[in-house]
């Protein structure tokens, strides 16, 4: 049934209690994101800390979430553990069908359980379980013990943190369905605080289809764009990890903590290279007709009579980055089993790798030792990684706690800020050069995705700071329509202005469809005020000393340039910020 408000369930850990309540406002805040922004100003307090038991943990879908293909992301919103500000982080899975078939618009998770807890939740379902043996258990054995323990399946998503979001780690992801995550920003951290291992989504509802010809159309339209035409097929192909040898050969891709942007053993860690030799099967989050979820094979000896355990690990761009060319390494299989590890202590693949690559060239430069890292670290050797990252998710020591909290604020206790690879938070794996390098270090959620500079940095371009600056704030209102939709952000190209609107009225949301620019300058302003409050000062941002050495194909670095752009973008956001 389509209505004009929001059917948001709040559940309260610490009451064990749950309502509903219908919010008004869908035409002004579309969903997705634009309604993850309403709700923690409605719920959340920007100026307490994120570990207080009152600041919520929210996921939101859009108004086209069930109904058109690749809208299959939900938000998840959240005071940050990594800065203490509010932000976002996206993923699929089965969680946004989920919960359309749960019968909500967004769940609200506030308080703080007397002791580690599941959360089960559908449309006419609430169950708050003791789960205190989970504790401390990985996130493929929780998973394995959760699917035989909750009801459902099919349309049942399940999302749980491992041992990183137990111990605080700030970049600690939640993981969805196995092969998706909340990655960025420590949300699985804010879960780990709640005292809640788990959340599962029951689908135990329906919801009927829009009578008429206008939906068969547009539904057709848009799904012929996606199946029928090349448009998608490099995610289904290569997937994202067809940027490598691309990246590599423009000398963008960072390599050993971005002391390079190219390498010739680029060819064992290709995306060619993983589709020939370890490509095992491709996976689609619900509702996707792409399948871009690319699952590889990991091959372990574990008997001595040579008999072998096969895994199966999903793989894509960043983490062939963040725990390949980052780390020194050049054998596929050996990048396999680091984001096996990294997946097992519900880690972020990218964030970890970034802060394990300065640990190795900390230790290098003797900022840091062996006594601190337990184990050597050395570009290109697996096994010292494997350790340092079960050290890093259990916080074994000082040294990793604090390497938990953010690369800069470990090179900032052992001095190696000048190579920390920190654009926000740990970069993205596109040393592309100025442009990408400001505009990751100030958006919003300093993510590759946040606007499209690290394409533009592939093309020649003036450098009006001015004019760039105007094309950062123009691209992220558009994304903010997508995300309040909430689409996958590969298919921005199918999903143009003119076709979400079609998409829209079809389902009787003709006001919503009319309101699309406006909504997402409004927004983006509410979220850039909600970040402010919480404590955001973007010209206080810096870009460290190693961007400032990058060689891409452009030659050398434009530091001025970047400074004037830096400055620019930081003037725009204080203005994008500014109460009403």
């Amino acid at each position: 049934m389509i209505r004009p408000h929001f059917r948001v369930v709040v559940v309260d850990l610490t009451s064990r209690k749950t309502h509903a309540e219908n919010i008004p406002g869908r035409a002004e805040w579309l969903g997705g994101s634009g309604l993850a922004a309403l709700l923690f100003e409605k719920y959340g307090n920007a100026g307490a800390p994120w570990t207080d038991p009152a600041q919520p943990l929210i996921f939101a879908i859009g108004p086209l979430t069930g109904y058109f293909p690749l809208m299959s992301k939900t938000v998840c919103s959240f005071l940050s553990p990594y800065h203490g500000q509010y932000t976002e982080s996206h993923a699929g899975g089965r969680s946004a069908l989920a919960l359309r078939f749960a019968d909500m618009d967004a769940l609200v998770v506030v308080g703080k359980a007397a002791r580690p807890s599941v959360l089960s939740v559908g449309s006419q379902h609430m169950e708050i379980l003791d789960a205190p043996f989970l504790w401390g258990k990985d996130v493929f054995v929780t998973g394995k013990m959760l699917r035989h323990m909750l009801p459902g399946s099919g349309t049942r998503s399940i999302m749980r943190i491992g041992p990183a979001g137990e111990t605080g780690c700030a970049y600690a992801c939640i993981n969805v369905d196995t092969y998706r995550h909340f990655g960025r920003m420590g949300s699985g951290a804010v879960m780990g605080a709640k005292n809640l291992k788990a959340i599962a989504i029951l689908g135990d509802a329906s919801f009927p289809l829009p009578e008429g010809k206008d939906y068969a159309t547009a539904f057709k339209e848009i799904h012929s764009q996606l199946t029928e035409t090349t448009m998608m097929s490099k995610y289904h192909d290569l997937g994202t990890a067809g940027n490598v040898a691309a990246l590599n050969e423009l000398k963008s891709l960072p390599w050993r903590n971005l002391q390079a942007t190219t390498d010739p053993g680029i060819d064992g860690i290709s995306g060619e290279r993983f589709a020939t030799d370890m490509l095992l099967r491709n996976a689609a989050c619900a509702g996707c007709p792409v399948g871009c979820i690319h699952i590889g094979f990991l091959r372990e000896k574990f008997m001595a009579d040579h008999r072998y355990l096969y895994r199966q690990v999903a793989y894509d761009y960043e983490p062939i980055f963040s725990l390949g060319s980052m780390l020194g390494f050049t054998d596929g299989f050996a990048v396999l089993g680091l984001m096996d590890a990294v997946e097992r202590e519900g880690l972020d693949c990218m964030s970890s790798g970034v802060a394990l690559a300065w640990a190795t060239e900390a230790l290098q430069k003797g900022d840091v030792t062996q006594e601190e890292t337990l184990t050597p670290l050395t570009f290109g050797e697996p096994e010292g990684y494997k350790a340092a990252i079960r050290h890093l998710g259990s916080g074994a020591n000082e040294f990793y706690r604090r390497l938990a909290q953010g690369t800069m604020k470990a090179a900032s206790r052992y001095h190696g800020e000048d190579y920390a690879c920190v654009l926000g938070q740990e970069m993205a794996g596109y040393a592309t050069g100025e442009t990408f390098f400001v505009s990751e270090s100030l958006s919003f959620r300093h993510s590759h995705l946040d606007s499209s500079a690290y394409s533009a940095d592939q093309k020649p371009q003036d450098k009006d700071a001015d004019k760039v600056v105007a094309g950062f704030v123009k691209d992220e209102a558009s994304r903010c329509v997508l995300t309040s939709m909430v689409g996958c952000l590969f298919a921005r190209g199918v999903y143009s202005a003119e076709r979400l609107q079609q998409a829209l009225t079809s389902l009787g949301y003709a006001d919503v469809a009319a309101n699309l620019d406006a909504a997402g300058t409004d927004i983006q302003r509410l979220r850039w005020r909600l970040r402010m409050r919480s404590g955001y000062a973007p010209m206080q941002a810096t870009i460290p000393k190693r961007y400032t050495e990058v060689v891409t194909w452009k030659g050398p670095i434009d530091t001025q340039y970047m400074e004037t752009l830096r400055q620019t973008y930081a003037r725009k956001l204080m203005e994008l910020g500014q109460e009403v």
